[in-house]
This record gives C-alpha cells, sequence and structure tokens, in this order.
C-alpha cells in the first residue's frame, strides 16, 4: 500500500491519504503540516485520531460539543504533540509561505490555463510528465525569498 491523493478534495479522501501514510510504518510518529482547509480539520480525521490514540473519552457532537464542537476545537485537538500524530496549520491566505505552491502556480500558469484542454486523465498526467521534463531541463531555478514584509496598520 502507498500513499495517494485522490482526484476529489473531499473529506473522505484526506482521512483515507492519512490513513495510508501511517500504515506505511504504525509505530511511528507522525507531524503532517497543511494549509486551513475544512478537510483538514474534520470530524472523521478527529475520530481517526482519537481513536488510533486509544482516546475513550467522549469527544462530543459536531457543533454542538466537546472536541468537534468547531474547526477551532477540533485543530487544537490535532495540534497535541503528545499524540504519535499531530497536524499543523499555515496561517490562511499565506500560500507563499510554502514552496510547493510556487511550483503549482506555475504548473497552474503554464500547463493548466484556462486554454489547457485534455481528453481523459492519462492524457493529463501524460502532459504534466512532459511539462515536469521540459522544465527541468530548461527552466528550472532555485526559488528565491523575496517578500519583506509590511507592517498592517489597523
Amino acid at each position: 500500500m502507498s500513499p495517494l491523493i485522490q482526484p476529489t478534495r473531499k473529506e473522505e479522501d484526506y482521512l483515507r491519504h492519512i490513513m495510508e501514510v501511517i500504515a506505511t510504518d504504525p509505530d511511528g510518529r507522525y507531524i503532517f503540516i497543511n494549509d486551513s482547509l475544512n478537510t483538514h480539520m474534520s470530524e472523521s480525521l478527529v475520530r481517526f485520531v482519537a481513536q488510533y490514540e486509544d482516546i475513550i473519552d467522549d469527544i462530543g457532537i459536531k457543533g454542538k460539543s466537546g472536541i468537534l464542537k468547531s474547526m477551532k476545537t477540533r485543530a487544537s485537538f490535532l495540534q497535541d504533540t503528545s499524540h504519535k500524530i499531530a497536524f499543523f496549520y499555515t496561517p490562511k491566505h499565506c500560500s507563499w509561505l510554502n514552496q510547493i505552491e510556487c511550483w503549482f502556480s506555475i504548473l497552474t500558469r503554464r500547463l493548466l490555463n484556462r486554454r489547457a484542454s485534455f481528453i481523459s486523465i492519462e492524457d493529463l498526467e501524460k502532459r504534466m510528465a512532459q511539462f515536469i521534463e521540459f522544465y527541468n531541463k530548461h527552466m528550472k531555478k532555485p526559488f528565491k525569498w523575496n517578500f519583506s514584509g509590511k507592517l498592517l496598520k489597523i
């Protein structure tokens, strides 16, 4: 079994991905870095971590009580570093902090723009592989951090 990302970004897809990653080394410790997408703080993810950690306490009811009350309470539980599985979240609207987002931006602008058309998933995969090969041969260079930041006026 190997971890994989599904064609959709649903709660069950993300949970399946996390379960498959953990299945590669069930005795390991894991830290996952995520953006703040709601599926990364889902009820099913909390239930999975609680079960994996043998937490038998009542974890509440989604939207009403306990750990499951809100995304904030679920995120707090999932960030607990005493667990063998912990999740951390980048701040909202900070995709520039994640270098892979820079690469996805290039891929999107150069290959997946509005005029792109693919006849199948296999065609998309083939064209992406061709683009990556071309990019690595002719365009690659290190990403340079050039953000100096500005103070926000309140």
